[in-house]
């Protein structure tokens, strides 16, 4: 609030006869006006004990006798609340900036502090020496060398006071650095967002390394940088040239973000890692891009309702530990996504609502521990996943009501261990599901109303075959 002084003091220099909307000090005078000077006060932390009291029974005493009149407070009342020097100072810009009081205070007050301690010391050192010389049969203490035991004291004193303000001087050259440094961030943050909205690609693509390199130099917001390389891929993408959406390097463009991510989520223990962030893909088009080998520890990557319409996503010997991949209402279409040898850890993968329908996912060789997978709801009507020699231990493996209608789904040499497998509602329809060779050891599998239609080629292996039209 900018001239806080003369603004309160403006707002309570009201006179005893002052009525609503009466000419004077500019400040409105009436009860709601007294209000939100109350209001005010209250914000900057200034109406603490007997004085917030008086002001607060003149303003109620005010509004019980009905009067538009604002009651006058005592004019040390008013000074009180307008030099307080003890108030609540507002923020100021940048990062640790120190709070210090006002030099126009401190500096009357470290005088005087100095001027009583001299005159104690002075008093005080002529008193010892004097009593000392008595005790000892000497001769009394001349004022010269009181003068110079006391100046002495002083000067270490002085010393002290410059080494104070010395410190203080620190604190003040610190927060004009901080804030040196949180301005040139802040402009480096902007000329990187200018830069991934050119049309160019070659100058989207230095706006990629621009904040890709900012959230390594930022701690503080990484998040910030990283959500807005994700939301870049969340944009509308169109991979058809002949459509009037395609922009020519938009695809390098896409696959060199995903690269960073990659090569970021490789080593957890780096200073610039960007393993633990959350990741959020959601609604993105995924034509190709490069995961392999990254860790996604703790966070969220979030591929709901995203397309994977074309060339290879892949996620080999990716780790998914402690944290949520979710791939709900994901589209499946074309391309290939690779998974084989990734490992899911005491997280969760979500592929509820999926829809598998061209394409080849493979989960081959990928190592389910303690974790949960959800493909409940899902829909298999093209294309082919491939769950071979994948090993599921310990957690949940949930299929229920999903529909196997058209792609070839394998399950062969898959070791379920200690391992909770639902397929209850489910619907097989049409397609090839194979579950030859599988292995269960202290697991069960659940077929509870599952459905097989006479299109559908299942492969029971371990099993006990379902009836085609069952129930």
């Amino acid at each position: 609030m900018p001239g806080n002084g003369a603004y309160l003091a403006s707002a309570l220099d009201v006179g005893g006869g002052g009525t609503a909307g009466s000419a004077g000090s500019g400040v409105g005078q009436d009860v709601g006006g007294l209000q939100g000077v109350y209001d005010e006060l209250g914000e900057f932390g200034v109406l603490g004990g007997e004085t917030g009291a008086l002001v607060r029974a003149r303003f109620d005493r005010s509004v019980t006798e009905g009067s538009n009149a604002v009651p006058r407070l005592p004019l040390g009342v008013r000074l009180a609340l307008v030099i307080n020097p003890f108030q609540r100072r507002q923020q100021q810009d940048g990062r640790h900036t120190p709070n210090l009081w006002p030099v126009w205070l401190v500096a009357p007050g470290a005088l005087l502090l100095v001027g009583l301690a001299a005159y104690g010391l002075y008093h005080g050192a002529e008193l010892l020496l004097v009593s000392e010389s008595v005790g000892k049969g000497t001769k009394p203490v001349s004022v010269q060398d009181v003068i110079k035991t006391t100046v002495t004291v002083l000067t270490l004193i002085g010393a002290v006071l410059a080494a104070l303000y010395a410190y203080r001087k620190q604190l003040l050259d610190e927060g004009a650095s901080h804030r040196a440094d949180a301005t040139q961030l802040t402009e480096r943050y902007s000329k990187a967002a200018e830069q991934l909205g050119h049309e160019q690609a070659a100058v989207r693509l230095a706006g990629v390394y621009a904040m890709a390199r900012l959230a390594d130099d930022w701690p503080e917001q990484r998040q910030v940088c990283v959500d807005v390389l994700c939301a870049y891929l969340r944009m509308p993408y169109e991979t058809d040239i002949n459509e009037p959406g395609f922009r020519h390097g938009e695809r390098e463009v896409r696959l060199t973000i995903i690269r960073i991510i990659r090569n970021h989520l490789q080593d957890p223990t780096e200073p610039t890692t960007w393993c633990g962030h959350n990741l959020d893909f959601t609604g993105a088009t995924f034509d190709g891009g490069d995961f392999s080998g990254a860790r996604f520890s703790d966070g969220v990557v979030d591929f709901s309702h995203a397309t994977f319409s074309g060339g290879l996503v892949d996620f080999n010997s990716a780790t998914f530990s402690g944290g949520v991949i979710d791939f709900h209402s994901a589209v499946f279409s074309g391309g290939s996504v690779a998974f084989t040898g990734a490992t899911l850890s005491r997280g969760k993968a979500i592929f509820t609502g999926a829809r598998f329908s061209g394409g080849e996912v493979y989960f081959h060789s990928v190592t389910f521990s303690g974790g949960v997978a959800v493909f409940t709801g899902a829909r298999f009507s093209g294309g082919s996943v491939n769950f071979r020699q994948s090993c599921f231990s310990g957690g949940e493996v949930d299929f229920r009501q999903a529909e196997f209608s058209g792609a070839s789904v394998d399950f062969r040499y898959t070791r379920f261990v200690e391992r909770h497998v639902d397929f209850t509602y489910t619907r097989f329809s049409g397609g090839h599901v194979n579950f030859c060779h599988v292995g269960f050891f202290g697991g069960n599998a659940r077929f509870d109303g599952l459905r097989v239609e006479e299109s559908a080629v299942v492969s029971w292996g371990p099993f006990t075959p379902v009836p085609v039209n069952h129930p």
